[in-house]
């Protein structure tokens, strides 16, 4: 049997390669893996790698080339009308509350017939008229052309080969030990000012979550300026 692996988007569709049209509902327009008849008689199996929605004007390719046109089936809908945009897009919230697929117009909102949807519509003052056309609803907002997007951060799996530029390497058990000596006996600035710090630094961090710090800081500070002024400073944190 034929089978047609690809998608062709109507911009891209070549009427010369098409070979034949199958005739599809909305909910025969996103399935993965069917067994298919065009009008002209074409059987061949669809079989995509997911489930896409295939547009009015869309093609299935085949693999020798050849193209199916895809034609949207009319389907019994409800057209919903209102005497202002205001009431209309009122309307529209609520349907989009019932999570139910929604074709929306300029004037009309168009959904699958459903008498408690109708009543509830009503309720909101809007006109209906059962109507058959085609039916194309509106795609999720992450839906277009069947593509997954990742934003930002958000959804990204670092690992050493993704290129991010981030480091990958998480080593949570770190010890420092920093010895700081610094002499400024270069400065004269016409004050005798003499300061012995000595600070002598123990952090030992136990956060319960595996992580041990030890932090030992030995700060001396020589500074001699002109004063006789002595300052003698004994810091000792435990």
């Amino acid at each position: 049997m034929l089978r047609a692996a690809a998608i062709v988007r109507k911009p891209a569709v070549k009427a010369d390669k098409v070979i034949d049209t199958v005739v599809l509902d909305h909910d025969g327009r996103h399935k993965r893996r069917i067994v298919l008849t065009g009008k002209g008689g074409t059987a061949f199996l669809m079989d995509l790698d997911k489930a896409t929605i295939l547009d009015d004007g869309d093609a299935l390719k085949l693999e020798d080339g050849r193209l199916i046109a895809v034609e949207a089936a009319p389907e019994k809908l409800l057209e919903i009308r209102a005497e202002n945009p205001l009431r209309l897009l009122r309307t529209a919230w609520h349907i989009g509350n019932r999570h139910t697929p929604a074709e929306i117009t300029a004037d009309a909102i168009y959904i699958e017939d459903d008498h408690v949807l109708a009543e509830m519509i009503r309720g909101q003052g809007c006109s209906i008229a059962r109507v058959e056309r085609p039916f194309r609803p509106e795609r999720g907002a992450y839906d277009h052309g069947g593509h997954g997007h990742a934003h930002g951060e958000e959804g990204h799996v670092h690992d050493a080969s993704c290129g991010c530029g981030h480091d990958h390497s998480h080593d949570h058990g770190h010890a420092h030990g920093h010895d700081h000596a610094h002499a400024h006996a270069a400065h004269d600035h016409g004050h005798d000012h003499a300061h012995s710090h000595d600070h002598g630094h123990k952090h030992d961090h136990d956060h319960g979550h595996g992580h041990a710090h030890s932090h030992d800081h030995d700060h001396a500070h020589g500074h001699k300026h002109g004063h006789d002024h002595k300052h003698d400073h004994d810091h000792k944190h435990g």
